[in-house]
């Protein structure tokens, strides 16, 4: 990996004449896994381990060439932001050995010493494959646990017998580690998962919404992850509601599989958008709940509103964002939508998800097809895309801000005084241009709101 690291920044050439210096983590096993010496983009924010070099001489020689923060001096960790590399901040660590005193990644007894051996501070990591450090200076790989060796037959293997129990978030990474990389879990580490799969309780929601999002937007297949979270008992803690839709089978010749399997083949089919992988993680998540059966089918009637409501209830759960939150709920809420509607249809559905949102609509209703295993075809929503795309071009009015009128015109000019009544004007008018564009002019408006204000009177 020597090219790899040939050209060096002025921080790190420092670094290297007073001691030394390793990348370690994601970046190296990347570059091993594909089988290349150029460090993916992704890993422009490295990782970095530094023997021989005293903590407090370490920030000074990087102080010289940017900003440095003590993440925590019993942590032997600094963040580093170079001057020369905007935007980017690197972790830079002394070699440590520490143990987990408490539940959930919450106590640890931390030794660092920047005398220790590189190999003691790799064998305390998760996996093998993560246990790898590159010689800055040489380019030579260090590997204590054969790391390379389980990459190149794709297995994921704990760096030691007590991983998961020290951590339980390392099961959640080692499930997206075997989606993102095509990885199959050994049985002794699968066993480990299994037995300590009730601690990811302990864990905080924030942590797990981190390994989530890792899952669903980095994983060709996020399936393959969730599968490995079911089977070895944690989504029973952290996604209760979606384990309810396992083994749920789906009746009448619209489905091939289960509504599980059909959840996370959604997902899959997707774009690897977080709002959208959400959505169809979740979109049939209240099936169980809806399911009626007759004679030879079942029907799921209001399994989208309801869904709607508790894929809320989980996102807020796992602390995401309020605005992904509104988006899944909605997407989940829509996803039943008809494609055959007229064109007032298709602008109150471009007004009700936005410009952007509906095309992600459209993309679960295209995951959600192909996923029913039935070789269902989507010239339809084909369809309604170009006739949605037709109506943004045309600038057809969407909301009140289209609107050729204000709140102002109708203080003015029809004496109205501030107040709740001004808004409810303003949205009978909006339906009024979503039934008719023509109508959205302003004398055609103020004749609109006057015979309003008649009516009301």
């Amino acid at each position: 990996m020597a090219a790899a690291l040939s050209q060096q920044s002025a921080w790190l050439a420092d670094l290297l004449a007073a001691g030394e210096v390793y990348e370690v983590g994601g970046s190296v096993r990347d570059r091993l896994l594909a089988g290349s010496e150029s460090s993916p983009a992704a890993h422009k924010d490295r990782d970095y381990l530094v023997r021989r070099i005293p903590i407090d001489r370490m920030q000074q020689i990087l102080r010289r060439h940017g900003a440095v923060n003590l993440v925590g001096r019993s942590f032997g960790v600094v963040k580093f932001t170079p001057d020369d590399e905007a935007g980017v901040t690197h972790d830079i660590a002394l070699p440590r050995a520490e143990r987990s005193t408490g539940v959930g990644h919450t106590d640890f007894a931390v030794d660092f010493d920047p005398e220790l051996p590189v190999e003691t501070d790799l064998r305390r990591r998760d996996f093998t494959i993560n246990a790898l450090a590159a010689n800055c200076a040489t380019g030579e790989v260090v590997d204590p646990l054969n790391g390379r060796d389980d990459l190149q037959r794709r297995i994921l293997r704990m760096a030691f017998p007590d991983a998961f129990r020290e951590d339980a978030l390392r099961i959640l990474r080692g499930a997206q580690f075997a989606a993102r990389f095509s990885l199959t879990v050994e049985p002794q580490t699968h066993a480990a998962m299994c037995e300590a799969a009730p601690l990811v309780e302990s864990l905080s929601m924030e942590r797990v919404a981190e390994e989530l999002t890792k899952l669903l937007t980095l994983a060709p297949k996020p399936s393959v992850g969730f599968k490995i979270l079911q089977e070895v008992g944690v989504l029973r803690h952290l996604l209760p509601e979606l384990e309810a839709t396992v083994g749920v089978d789906q009746p009448g010749g619209y489905h091939a599989h289960n509504v599980f399997e059909h959840s996370l083949y959604t997902v899959d089919a997707a774009a690897p958008r977080l709002n959208l992988r959400w959505a169809c993680l979740l979109h049939d998540v209240n099936k169980p709940q809806c399911k009626e059966v007759t004679e030879d089918k079942a029907t799921f009637y209001g399994h989208d509103k309801m869904g709607s409501r508790t894929a809320r209830r989980i996102l807020q759960r796992l602390r995401y964002p309020n605005e992904l939150c509104d988006q899944v709920e909605l997407l989940v809420d829509k996803h039943m939508f008809t494609t055959g509607v007229t064109d007032k249809g298709v602008r109150r559905l471009i007004r009700r998800l936005g410009t952007d949102l509906v095309f992600d609509l459209l993309d679960l209703r295209r995951a959600d097809v192909v996923a029913q295993g039935m070789g269902g075809h989507t010239d339809d929503v084909d369809l309604l895309q170009r006739r949605i795309e037709e109506e943004i071009n045309r600038k057809s009015p969407f909301g009140i801000k289209d609107l050729a009128i204000n709140g102002r015109d109708l203080q003015t000019e029809l004496g109205m005084s501030p107040g709740p009544a001004i808004g409810r004007v303003l949205s009978a008018l909006l339906e009024a241009v979503l039934d008719d564009p023509s109508s959205n002019t302003r004398d055609a408006l103020l004749g609109i709101a006057r015979k309003l204000l008649m009516d009301s009177a």
